[in-house]
């Protein structure tokens, strides 16, 4: 049997106790897989149930952190286990953050079709939700940053930094 540089069998998998696959290797800031025996960066929890509250504080601090791989697993909870009539809106905002994880990356084209994606998706929550601010969360504000990144990072053709280019959730001076 052939083994990883990590002494690994080579058809072993990760797997949780129920038998569902799962990656256990370390990854870095921006969710890149590293080699078993690296340091990383701290995976977040999943299946976390936040109020929206906590889901956009503690992206926040993921997205200034330069972490936005690690945001979009916020989001993706807020989405899986808030209300149905919101699951579209986290959706959305988990998408956004997923494409500045590419265009972190260097992704171009992966990471300006997310945006638009996701910026796509929020507005459309907002225009059938009639809540343009839902939490304290200024949608219109990050419909334009999503917009505007993907213009950059098309034009620009390389990456960007993840925490300098990070949203304001809440609006410009908000926390």
């Amino acid at each position: 049997m052939s083994s990883t540089s990590s002494g690994r069998p080579v058809h072993a998998r990760d797997r949780d106790s129920e038998g569902r696959a799962r990656n256990a290797r370390p990854r870095d800031g921006l969710g890149r897989p590293l080699p078993y025996d690296a340091d990383g960066v701290p995976r977040q929890p999943e299946g976390v149930v936040r109020t929206p509250e906590e889901s956009l504080a503690e992206a926040q601090r993921l997205l200034d952190e330069g972490k936005p791989f690690h945001a979009h697993e916020v989001f993706e909870d807020a989405w899986k286990s808030g209300p149905e009539e919101e699951r579209a809106l986290w959706r959305g905002l988990a998408q956004l953050a997923v494409g500045l994880t590419h265009a972190a990356r260097g992704n171009v084209t992966g990471g300006a079709r997310l945006l638009r994606r996701g910026a796509g998706a929020a507005e459309a929550w907002a225009s059938a939700s009639g809540r343009q601010r839902p939490y304290g969360l200024d949608l219109p504000g990050v419909v334009t940053w999503a917009r505007e990144l993907a213009e950059d990072v098309e034009r620009d053709a390389g990456p960007v930094d993840a925490g300098t280019r990070a949203p304001r959730l809440r609006g410009r001076g908000a926390p």
